[in-house]
């Protein structure tokens, strides 16, 4: 009988303290949890974003996203290297481009076709201060309606409702361009050789509005790649501004 009490209270004693450490474990644990619930309470919520902050923040990604689109599409090479942005040869004067290769001037041909491309990289110099009215211009519906938009919602906000202004604005620095490198001197002995060429339908592209509409389709394309990098990856935020808003 004495054995079996001083077993019970073996078990008792062993259970009890069992039960100590379990309820030490439980307790350290919680605090545990609670701290770490608290610290991101304090630190890692994002604070709500006021209206203000939304359009702001939004022209502030577009303002930065033209700006290094008109950097990237000004240098040289900028279009003429790009695939994507690459100025062809005018459509319409697809039938012209064949004849003259065939007639051996495929190396005229080849100098226009840079030359257009040069003439946009130099309009791209002065591009960036033609989109300022447009990103000026966004409204709050507009603003949250491209933060919960695809990643590329403010660059077709810009081209939906600026692209005729825009290419208003933009055409007269695409004129200068052309005069600056030229694209005449490399078209006119090509029409003029064309043109003479019996039963050919007679050609004169406006090579300022093709241009034109091109440079800014070109910019379009960086301006989306830059929206687009802003929305997700936190190293091209860079302002707090674009911190903020793009972390919700």
């Amino acid at each position: 009988m004495k054995k079996i009490l001083a077993i019970s209270a073996l078990f008792a004693i062993s259970f009890s303290g069992y039960s100590q450490s379990l309820m030490e474990k439980m307790k350290h644990k919680k605090d545990s949890i609670e701290k770490h619930m608290k610290e991101k309470e304090k630190g890692g919520s994002t604070p709500a974003l006021s209206n203000e902050e939304v359009v702001k923040g939004l022209r502030e990604a577009l303002t930065v996203g033209t700006n290094n689109s008109s950097g990237l599409a000004s240098k040289l090479d900028g279009y003429y290297k790009n695939p994507r942005i690459f100025i062809p040869w005018p459509a319409e004067a697809q039938d012209m481009k064949v004849k003259l290769s065939e007639l051996g001037m495929s190396e005229k041909v080849n100098e226009f076709e840079t030359s257009l491309n040069r003439a946009a990289e130099e309009a791209a110099k002065s591009a960036a201060p033609v989109f300022v009215d447009a990103i000026t211009n966004m409204s709050l519906t507009d603003g949250f309606a491209i933060l919960k938009g695809a990643d590329t919602a403010a660059t077709n906000y810009l081209r939906k409702t600026t692209y005729s202004p825009l290419k208003d604005k933009f055409k007269p620095i695409v004129k200068d361009a052309i005069e600056k490198v030229k694209v005449t001197s490399y078209w006119t002995p090509l029409v003029t050789k064309y043109n003479k060429i019996p039963g050919v339908k007679k050609q004169n592209p406006d090579l300022d509005e093709y241009v034109t509409i091109k440079a800014i389709d070109g910019l379009m394309v960086l301006i989306a790649d830059e929206e687009a990098k802003i929305r997700k990856d936190p190293a091209a935020r860079v302002t707090d501004l674009l911190k903020k808003v793009f972390a919700k």
